[in-house]
């Protein structure tokens, strides 16, 4: 924001202030993803299923941006107005404040992709790996390819997620409980919009928007890491167009929300532009020219070895 205020005049320069104190780009964003939902869920019987997809599987993931975004940046509206902003579970399965604590340790650099340390990792460890059925390998093998990690991917995750709570609940530990009982009250009412209010079934709200969700947040993810001695050169950047930098509020530029978390998802580009050779460089050019080019290279072959080369 710096070098941009030197050289703007001073009414542009007053009105990028006012801009950046208010959040503006974010909480009008954050009104247009609730309006576009509840008209998308009540309108729906209107449109076909493949467009109810597609459309509902963009506003789930933008409003899963919105949820990261809350987790780093929106720093000038105080905290529980940001958690506010975003509660609403419109995915369903995952409670917010699950997602900001693992997230958040996601974010230390030294652990990054480490199997046990990095909740994000999709590596695993030689002795857990030498532990594993061959039914688990072959499952954990295939998910290192792009059309198993779209297409089961998110069923995958769910079922690790279960096993997870479920697993920590029989070693007594009813910590999350609290937020898993919040989490129900939270989600009711949308189940009231979608089903009572909106007459959509529950099964057509989870294929249109919560699986569709998930797919395409499971492809942003999909080559966000690799491990490397360099917690840098761990992070990907992928520079791909207008559409996705706008569903994944640029965090497709990878790199940059890992250096400086904190800046708002509408300065990473201008500040990817402005330092791109020195982000790639920091990066080992860890880069891909969109997803499309992801996609001919991993849809159907794996993109690294599930076991993590120095774990």
């Amino acid at each position: 924001m710096t070098t941009l205020a030197r050289t703007l005049p001073s009414d542009v320069k007053g009105a990028a202030r006012w801009w950046q104190r208010c959040e503006a780009p974010t909480l009008v964003l954050a009104v247009g993803v609730y309006a576009a939902w509840a008209a998308l869920v009540y309108w729906h019987a209107a449109m076909g299923t493949a467009v109810l997809f597609v459309l509902g599987g963009c506003i789930a993931q933008l409003h899963s941006s919105l949820q990261h975004e809350a987790i780093h940046a929106m720093r000038r509206i105080p905290r529980l107005l940001r958690w506010a902003l975003v509660w609403p579970p419109l995915n369903l399965w995952l409670p917010y404040p699950l997602y900001h604590r693992s997230h958040s340790v996601h974010h230390v650099n030294f652990h990054l992709t480490h199997p046990q340390k990095d909740s994000e990792s999709v590596y695993h460890s030689a002795a857990a790996w030498a532990d594993y059925g061959p039914v688990r390998r072959a499952v954990i093998a295939a998910n290192q390819t792009l059309v198993f990690r779209l297409i089961a991917g998110p069923w995958l995750c769910l079922g690790n997620m279960a096993r997870s709570e479920l697993r920590r609940c029989q070693s007594g530990d009813f910590s999350h409980l609290g937020i898993w009982l919040m989490h129900a009250v939270s989600v009711a009412p949308i189940l009231w919009f979608v089903v009572s209010v909106s007459d959509m079934s529950l099964g057509l709200y989870v294929l249109c928007f919560v699986y569709p969700g998930m797919m395409l947040g499971a492809l942003r993810s999909f080559t966000e890491h690799r491990w490397d001695d360099s917690p840098h050169e761990r992070v990907a950047i992928v520079e791909s167009n207008p559409v996705f930098g706008l569903l994944f509020l640029n965090n497709n530029l990878h790199h940059v929300h890992h250096r400086c978390p904190t800046m708002p998802w509408y300065e990473i580009p201008g500040h990817f532009r402005r330092n791109r050779a020195a982000m790639l460089d920091a990066n080992g050019h860890f880069y891909y020219r969109g997803y499309w080019q992801i996609v001919r290279r991993y849809l159907w072959r794996p993109i690294f070895e599930p076991v993590h080369p120095q774990w």
